[in-house]
């Protein structure tokens, strides 16, 4: 219900440029054709959000509008993007935590009137749905670099490039040499979130084949996470960069699914996982989840 006097606050018509709605650490800016989010850069704002500064959503790039409680007396507003119009999102695949959501503006419950009154006018805005055809949220701006564990990444929007570490690079690395990857050469990137066991940064080659790519520690198109090294704010965005020059060179089709996988190596994974378990370094939720996912690969 209409709160006493919250009239006044809730302007006539979304079609006026400049209406800003603030929350926590952003506040979203409506224009006739996007939507303007602005994070804010306080010590308390996640890292992602102060990484990427601001992004411009054009309206086509929105699905759906969502408006529910928060947690100690909040309320959520939160764009639903359409399958593969961000490729930051893209890249992440499901795997960010709820709190680095970027189109999630938490906001004091007291304003759950003015919220709904936006969500209303935007949903009566949105007029596309499904998987988007192309990229329609700009990626995060180039150059970019970041150290991963065993090496440091830097791109430049033309070509990928990796730096091995000799305290961090296995011998496979150091055997390879220095990595360079053209964009032309890429068919996608694989992020694994550093927040999870065995996150890494792998690039999908044209010219690999069907081939399984192994691990990513002894794979020099790929560099591992780990020891803080590698964190979210720094290894996503890169990967939405690479992602998105890699859409705009040249669409690639949809990739079939990965060959199955050595039922021996497997095996081993199995026991490495079960030793890294045994000595308090996982989990006993990860190790099951981690099981799991390598039983169904066979």
């Amino acid at each position: 219900m209409r709160g006493e006097g919250t009239e006044k606050l809730v302007p006539h018509t979304m079609s006026r440029m400049g209406d800003v709605l603030a929350g926590f650490h952003a506040a979203w800016e409506f224009e006739s054709d996007s939507v303007l989010i602005r994070y804010e850069r306080g010590i308390r704002t996640p890292k992602l959000f102060q990484a990427l500064g601001e992004r411009r959503v054009p309206l086509e790039a929105i699905e759906g509008v969502t408006l529910i409680p928060g947690r100690r007396g909040t309320v959520v507003l939160r764009a639903e993007l359409r399958p593969g119009a961000d490729p930051l999102l893209e890249a992440a695949a499901g795997q960010l935590k709820e709190s680095s959501d970027p189109y999630r503006l938490v906001l004091p419950a007291e304003r759950e009137t003015l919220a709904e009154y936006y969500a209303d006018e935007l949903r009566a805005r949105l007029t596309e749905s499904g998987p988007a055809e192309r990229h329609l949220v700009a990626a995060p701006e180039v150059p970019l670099r970041f150290k991963a564990y065993d090496g440091k990444a830097s791109f430049d929007g033309k070509a990928v490039s990796f730096r091995w570490f000799w305290t961090g690079a296995s011998s496979a690395k150091w055997k390879a040499g220095d990595q360079r990857f053209p964009i032309d050469e890429l068919s996608g990137v694989e992020w694994r979130s550093p927040e999870v066991f065995e996150g890494h940064l792998r690039l999908l080659r044209r010219d690999a084949g069907t081939g399984q790519a192994g691990q990513a520690d002894q794979d020099p198109a790929a560099v591992v996470f780990g020891l803080g090294y590698g964190p979210v704010h720094e290894s996503l965005p890169f990967a939405g960069a690479v992602l998105a020059a890699v859409r705009a060179c040249a669409p690639v089709p949809v990739p079939a699914a990965p060959a199955r996988r050595d039922p021996a190596d497997i095996a081993e994974r199995i026991r490495h996982l079960g030793e890294l378990h045994q000595a308090g370094l996982v989990t006993d939720e990860e190790f099951s989840a981690k099981k799991a996912e390598l039983l169904s690969e066979l």
